[in-house]
């Protein structure tokens, strides 16, 4: 039997890939159709982040989905910047390299959502 490639795959199991300068960033129509699987997630009108606030009962919870956001991007070496407060958390995702959007900003969205199934 053969493996199934990683893109037929739902973004959750898909592994981040290493991305280098001068990879080009992914066009609209693929950003809207994976935006549209993504409940809460937005993209600013310069398509280069992708964005969603979290909330949650208290201190302590929004620290713990912190911490393990924290593990899957030391695991899947996807570091979004995480900006957290008493109980929310606000994710921004975007790829450096290329100044825009990459598959690996959705996987990474996708595996954040995991968190709270």
């Amino acid at each position: 039997m053969t493996q199934p490639q990683q893109e037929d795959m739902p973004l959750k199991d898909q592994s981040c890939v290493d991305i280098e300068k001068g990879h080009k960033a992914l066009v609209i129509p693929t950003i809207e159709s994976h935006l549209s699987q993504m409940p809460g997630w937005d993209v600013p009108l310069d398509y280069q982040t992708l964005v969603k606030t979290f909330s949650f009962k208290n201190y302590h919870q929004t620290v713990a989905f912190v911490n393990a956001i924290t593990w899957v991007a030391h695991k899947e070496d996807h570091h979004p910047e995480l900006c957290f407060g008493y109980n929310q958390c606000k994710v921004i995702l975007t790829t450096h390299a290329i100044k825009g959007l990459s598959q690996n900003d959705f996987i990474m969205a996708a595996k954040i959502d995991a968190l709270l199934d």
